[in-house]
């Protein structure tokens, strides 16, 4: 398998520093404010990943934490009168609540910030006696920039450049304008915890380096997050990590990139800011997560309700093929025509290309056109009225029915029961489009009974009402099927 590594800037064939053994982590949520499309993007990129190295025989120890303690926390809990800890709770179960939707794997462990400080505060104080870091008069405690000589190796950011117009404002008692804070002097109101400089917290980098560290020592194989956190979240990490223990601290680093609202960058100034929850009044969360991993998690994302309306017809196709397939493999007797050997070959490319395109830096979007190849492969089959009948095609359906069943582990979609996830999603699009579906089932029970009693006019006028309301009536074996057009 090979990954794109952003230290790199290329992809490189992807081995864990102990055989069989993968390390993780995660930069999780700053649990202030329920959760955007952003979030959504990159908990199912790395959710995914986290699935194909297990599918690929890989015992996974997977970490994303929670930001428990920070500025906007501390914010948001003065705006409301309420406590940091009331706040961060009343997110992190938001977060569980949306991302348990959108089908995401609960972490192997999930630190908070705030159960780590000692062992932040440690770190600083580690920092401070190797010359990489200084405390102020105030006691706030910053790490010294120009001490680490690889800094801006992960952003490819030169140092000068960086240095070049910064400046330290009136009252600020760095000696660089580079250099960042971890440690932060107690204000009245905020958090706070004892340490070896005074009361404070600890800032927002270092929390990461230590929760990171402490639960899977270094160097560990995978950092993943969003493009935004590479610099400087993910380079100060770097920095304090590898200054405070003189080793590498990540081997591999796997960024997403970002998500666009019509085009434009996602902002609450824009009035563009999506949550999840405003998805999920209008979409299944499996139609979102199926729109989300249709996308190389490299490429930028334009967010959008036509985007949206195109994943859901994509995955409605998926189900519907799955539901046909199921149905015909009930047939009692099979004949013994011989399917022409090309089939089973087709099959094969498909399932090989899901394979090489998954070991291809985890291209979801190839992979999802290789499942689109079998359902068309079972689709040419049940249509033919011979091969349909044989023995050698209940073979390649069960075999493309097994797959799914794999493919839908991986990519976490199509899992469901066909039948039960379509008629979610005919009430789902129902209610988008304002359509009473017990006024259709009265219209289609009418038009049935005008159909038996042979008054094709009212059947075929009862069928004009219908499309009026944007609904389609399929008459079959069973009855008549109604389905939003």
């Amino acid at each position: 398998m090979q990954l794109f590594n952003t230290m790199a800037r290329a992809k490189e064939p992807f081995s864990p520093l102990h055989p069989c053994k993968v390390a993780m982590y995660v930069c999780g949520i700053t649990a202030y404010d329920l959760c955007h499309i952003g979030h959504a993007r990159s908990s199912v990129v790395f959710d995914v990943l986290v699935r194909y190295l297990r599918h690929l025989g890989y015992d996974v120890t997977f970490v994303r934490n929670f930001t428990d303690v920070d500025d906007k926390i501390i914010k948001k809990a003065a705006s409301e009168g309420a406590t940091c800890a009331g706040i961060a709770e009343r997110y992190i179960a938001a977060f569980y609540e949306d991302m348990d939707k959108l089908g995401i794997l609960r972490a192997d462990a999930e630190p908070r910030a705030t159960e780590y400080v000692a062992a932040m505060a440690d770190m600083a104080e580690r920092l401070i006696e190797t010359g990489h870091a200084y405390r102020t008069p105030s006691g706030d405690v910053y790490f010294r920039v120009r001490s680490f000589a690889d800094y801006g190796k992960l952003s490819g950011r030169d140092i000068e450049d960086m240095r070049a117009g910064a400046r330290v404002a009136p009252g600020d008692e760095k000696e660089d304008p580079l250099d960042f804070a971890l440690w932060k002097a107690s204000k009245p109101g905020e958090p706070v915890w004892e340490s070896p400089f005074g009361p404070g917290r600890p800032g927002w980098h270092l929390e990461c380096s230590v929760m990171s560290e402490k639960l899977l020592g270094i160097p560990f194989d995978i950092h993943g997050g969003g493009q935004d956190l590479i610099f400087p979240h993910h380079e100060n990490e770097i920095a304090q990590s590898e200054a405070a223990t003189g080793k590498e601290f990540c081997r591999f680093w796997v960024h997403n990139g970002f998500v666009r609202i019509n085009t434009e960058k996602m902002s609450k100034s824009l009035g563009n800011f999506i949550t999840i929850r405003d998805i999920y009044k209008r979409y299944l969360p499996e139609v979102l997560r199926f729109f989300l991993v249709a996308s190389h998690y490299r490429s930028p994302l334009d967010y959008s309700d036509q985007a949206l309306d195109e994943a859901e017809k994509g995955i409605k196709r998926l189900y519907a093929a799955k539901g046909q397939m199921e149905q015909a493999l009930t047939r009692a007797k099979w004949s013994g025509t011989k399917l022409p050997a090309e089939i089973a070959e087709e099959l094969a490319r498909h399932e090989q290309g899901f394979i090489a395109a998954m070991d291809d830096d985890c291209n979801t979007a190839q992979a999802l056109g290789h499942v689109f190849g079998a359902v068309r492969l079972a689709g040419r089959l049940l249509e033919d009225k011979t091969l349909a009948k044989s023995a050698e095609t209940a073979d390649i359906l069960r075999r493309i029915l097994a797959d799914f069943e794999t493919w839908s582990g991986i990519l976490g979609v199509c899992g469901r029961d066909s039948r039960e996830f379509l008629d979610a999603l005919k009430a789902c699009r129902a209610a988008r489009l304002g359509i009473d579906p017990t006024r259709v089932d009265a219209l289609v029970a009418e038009r049935q009974d005008a159909r038996k009693a042979k008054d094709f006019p009212r059947s075929d006028a009862i069928r004009d009402e219908l499309a009026t309301l944007g609904v389609t009536v399929m008459d079959t074996p069973t009855g008549p099927q109604w389905d939003v057009a």
